[in-house]
């Protein structure tokens, strides 16, 4: 019997510490640098609500060998997913997704054209520039601030996340940026 009163009291004070040894620790602000951290257009109407930062989309179709080149090298590199991961919410968006995608209290659906097609919201955020891979800006508002077609590599995006990420598209001409940018980086 006073054994087990001594195991109860030795496991309510094990118990005790850990529980005080965690409110003592602090969340932690690192931001991750192994993956990108994806949303879908739902969670990202509600996180920027809450949050607001800018917003990176990837227009992709799965048959894009430059979009699969971009997915298993550009964006897996850490410099590039933990600039993303700190100043955008990043979004992948399948050109041609046939599922309705629901985006600033409206419905974009898969239009059927030709042998493939394409959906509304892709048509939209691109001006009708059907073009994958690439990149749309959105800024804290989720307006458009630019696409950019064509494959990215690491240099070129963490070029255009910067220009883009530290507002300087604002005042600053991309040739100038470009220009100092890559001398910075020498």
């Amino acid at each position: 019997m006073i054994q087990k009163h001594h195991l109860s009291i030795l496991s309510l004070l094990f118990c005790g510490l850990l529980f005080f040894s965690c409110l003592g620790q602090k969340k932690s602000t690192a931001v991750r640098t192994d993956a990108i951290d994806w949303v879908s257009f739902e969670d990202l109407s509600k996180i920027s609500k809450k949050k607001p930062k800018k917003v990176m989309i990837d227009v992709y179709t799965d048959w894009c060998g430059w979009c699969k080149k971009m997915d298993a090298s550009t964006f897996q590199d850490p410099k590039i997913i933990e600039y993303l991961n700190k100043n955008y919410y990043s979004v992948k968006l399948n050109g041609e997704n046939k599922t309705a995608i629901r985006f600033k209290d409206k419905d974009y659906n898969f239009v059927a054209n030709g042998r493939r097609g394409y959906n509304e919201l892709a048509a939209e955020l691109l001006n009708g520039k059907m073009s994958y891979p690439s990149i749309i800006f959105l800024d804290e508002e989720l307006e458009s601030i630019q696409s950019i077609p064509g494959y990215k590599d690491v240099p070129t995006l963490d070029m255009i996340l910067n220009y883009f990420g530290g507002d300087h598209h604002k005042d600053t001409p991309w040739a100038d940026f470009a220009k100092s940018y890559s001398a910075a980086q020498e």
